[in-house]
């Protein structure tokens, strides 16, 4: 017989038993508290034999309870119940499964009285050989009392580790699941991508053979170069990732050089970091240039053709900083986190991955942070990835 595996579980059927696990906790809950109760009546019960003993014991068993047979067979069979017998003075007469530390110090056999007081109200004995003398019995709940007490509370602690277990593994098998999938498309893109390039390169070539405007044919050169770019990143998803050492201002700068004659007229586009000092990280150059790209296309998004497009980078002694920032339409800080969440978007189009694979290249590939530094509805972005410095 074959059981279904975690992942063909449908979220009704995962609902149904874990109501099912909280209906049989409660019943084992209250069940068990309904045993508790008719044992701490027994023991109850037993204490009011012992008292009713103890008032009837003769004049010279006093001072020695267990002299007295029936007083004798109640203790011996009966001894599983914490107890301390006083005098009227509450001096120590006779104990059973009280520390000898405790009955030695004042202070804490004191405290152990206010104990065994707060766990059961204490007995008075009335000495029928006597007048106007009485003994006082202080006892508590027995061991298998307390555990009865606690035992519904293990009960509920294994049940919601064992429901936080089975959520993680059904997430865990999820998100495998999808991992799977993005990764055989992507290559599978790749693998696609590759045919209609080789042959644009060929004609790319013809073109130039029939002396049309050289620019042009650059510039159609240039988009296949960066076409052949984002095939080698989809082709290294799923893969082992080397990182090499490299100028993080000369990576970040191609991506901007390729925009600055793609992005709109009306949008400003400027960076700092070649005319800066060079600072050098640990990086994959083709997924790095992806996060810059895909980030710098957000912003351009965001614009919607006309405004700045900042790109910075600085720098410290431990990290290297790039910051893009853009004067678009902003986000709400509530969504700063959701928007690095797969799926999420606020485009008509588009199936929300960019910035979750941007997180992933930067933080689990690159060993970085990506966050949303700053932004404000109807002024603008600011995203910042914070790498390791090195030098060399």
């Amino acid at each position: 017989m074959r059981f279904p595996s975690l992942k063909n579980v449908s979220f009704r059927s995962r609902i149904v038993v874990i109501v099912i696990g909280v209906v049989l906790a409660s019943v084992s809950l209250a069940y068990t508290y309904k045993l508790a109760g008719i044992l701490r009546q027994k023991e109850q019960n037993d204490v009011n034999l012992w008292v009713a003993a103890m008032e009837r014991v003769s004049r010279e068993a006093f001072g020695n309870y267990l002299v007295d047979p029936l007083i004798s067979h109640i203790v011996s069979t009966h001894n599983n119940i914490p107890f301390i017998i006083t005098d009227e003075n509450l001096s120590l007469i006779m104990s059973n499964r009280i520390d000898e530390d405790v009955l030695a110090d004042p202070e804490r056999y004191r405290r152990k009285l206010d104990e065994l007081t707060e766990e059961n109200t204490p007995r008075t004995v009335r000495l029928m050989w006597t007048t106007g003398r009485s003994h006082i019995i202080f006892y508590g709940h027995s061991d298998l009392l307390r555990a009865l007490y606690y035992f519904p509370y293990v009960q509920w602690l294994i049940i919601l580790i064992f429901l936080i277990f089975t959520y993680i593994a059904l997430q865990s098998t999820k998100q495998d699941e999808q991992n799977r999938v993005w990764i055989g498309l992507a290559k599978e893109t790749a693998h696609q991508l590759g045919t209609p390039i080789s042959s644009l390169m060929g004609w790319t070539e013809y073109l130039r053979a029939m002396e049309v405007d050289p620019t042009a044919v650059d510039e159609m050169n240039k988009d296949l170069a960066h076409l052949t770019k984002i095939v080698d990143r989809f082709s290294k998803i799923g893969s082992e990732t080397d990182l090499t050492p490299h100028s993080v201002n000369e990576v970040v700068g191609e991506t901007v050089m390729y925009f600055r004659k793609r992005v709109p007229r009306n949008v400003t586009l400027s960076y700092n970091g070649l005319a800066m000092a060079p600072v050098k990280a640990n990086l994959n150059v083709a997924l790095f240039e992806w996060v810059v790209e895909n980030l710098m296309k957000n912003a351009l998004d965001a614009m919607q053709g006309k405004g700045e497009l900042d790109v910075a980078l600085s720098s410290s002694e431990k990290s290297v900083i790039i910051e893009v920032s853009d004067t678009g339409k902003g986000i709400p800080k509530s969504n700063w986190k959701r928007i690095f969440e797969p799926g999420y978007t606020t485009k008509t189009r588009g199936w929300g991955l960019g910035l979750s694979l941007a997180r992933r290249i930067v933080e689990d590939y690159h060993h970085g942070r990506i966050v949303v530094a700053r932004s404000e509805v109807g002024r603008g972005t600011t995203f910042r990835i914070t790498l390791k410095r090195i030098f060399e």
